[in-house]
């Protein structure tokens, strides 16, 4: 489309731009195109300064392909370009009523009021069509001028007041593509540190772990060690520990089998995963999981036999940990740091020697 614009001595509007904006979200599944993607449904945010003190009622945005329109020069609307269907958005400086005008030339309209000299307006296009190169070109960047100009008419008639150009280009887009696979991140260690408040498995040190005492019937020998999971499983997670209880050849100290308080003298061997009170271990030993579940994206939490203090349990496959989350609502999680919290009892005929375990924690995702 093609017209002739003709404009006399007006004023110069200052402190004038452009910006291209992602507009509203459209299509099934509704997303937002880029501000300046080309015939992208977008808006257009115009800024400038009024020049003159006048009584104003319609602001003209003209869109055209030439730099700067001049009397007696045609102003080519953009290809591509739709405008019709805009409606106005945010306002500042001063309150329009209505849009309206044909395709390439919309414009802005209330009873006539007056507007100071120097005067920031901005006024926000919601639902314009970004222009696109003619398909002999397919060039980019596509460059489109927009000739702002008030009017005391509230139709856009009649002899601009102030005046200006302002200039904005479409631009191809750029589309990043990035995969995130089934993941599962699990480490073990006598201690694991935190990096930025995260859990780090590259801080993991080596697993070999002593207990803070001799073995001895009048007290309560404890150690730790740590281990961090995540996962994007779908189902969650669950950690099992496996191995054999605390023997020296063939002498053993007993695993707890169902999960119980430690009694000084007896043979015992176990484990929790919580900050533990009991008097027998000065100090107390454990820490909770950290952070501690949530529900939404910390999940993991004890499994039962090793989630109440100062109770402590062991049998090779046990489940030690999980994503449950305590309700059965099982999601992926971030990563948590888990403290595991052993005890040793043993009766006075307990026979010396050297008293170790290897103990392996598998965690498995269901995805």
């Amino acid at each position: 489309m093609s017209f002739t614009n003709t404009v006399a001595a007006t004023g110069q509007l200052a402190n004038r731009n452009l910006t291209l904006q992602a507009g509203p979200a459209h299509g099934f599944p509704a997303v937002s195109d880029g501000g300046s993607l080309p015939g992208g449904l977008v808006n257009h945010i115009f800024t400038f300064k009024t020049y003159t003190t006048a009584s104003i009622g319609s602001i003209q945005f003209l869109y055209c392909t030439l730099a700067d329109p001049v009397p007696g020069n045609y102003c080519t609307t953009p290809t591509g370009l739709s405008t019709t269907g805009a409606t106005m958005g945010t306002q500042n400086g001063a309150t329009f009523t209505s849009i309206a005008g044909s395709n390439g030339q919309p414009y802005l309209s209330r009873v006539a009021a007056n507007i100071n000299a120097n005067t920031q307006l901005t006024f926000q296009l919601i639902g314009i069509t970004n222009p696109t190169p003619t398909v002999a070109t397919l060039a980019y960047p596509l460059t489109f001028y927009v000739r702002i100009s008030t009017f005391t008419s509230t139709d856009a008639s009649g002899t601009p007041i102030d005046s200006g150009n302002v200039a904005a280009s479409t631009a191809n887009a750029i589309n990043l593509s990035g995969q995130m696979p089934e993941s599962l991140v699990f480490c073990t260690g006598a201690t694991i540190s935190t990096t930025g408040g995260v859990p780090d498995c590259t801080t993991a040190t080596a697993g070999s772990v002593n207990f803070n005492q001799l073995f001895s019937p009048t007290d309560t020998a404890t150690a730790t060690s740590q281990m961090v999971a995540s996962t994007n499983a779908g189902a969650g997670y669950a950690i099992t520990v496996n191995g054999s209880t605390l023997m020296s050849g063939t002498n053993q100290i007993n695993g707890i089998v169902t999960a119980a308080m430690g009694i000084r003298g007896t043979s015992q061997f176990g484990l929790n995963l919580k900050a533990n009170t009991i008097a027998t271990s000065t100090p107390p030993v454990g820490v909770e999981v950290a952070p501690a579940a949530n529900g939404a994206n910390y999940r993991g939490e004890a499994s039962a036999g090793f989630s109440a203090v100062d109770y402590f349990q062991f049998n090779t496959g046990d489940t030690v940990a999980d994503s449950y989350n305590g309700g059965g609502t099982v999601l992926g999680t971030d990563a948590q740091l888990y403290t595991v919290s052993y005890i040793a009892n043993v009766v006075g005929s307990q026979p010396a020697g050297t008293y170790t375990t290897t103990l392996t924690y598998i965690c498995t995702p269901t995805f």
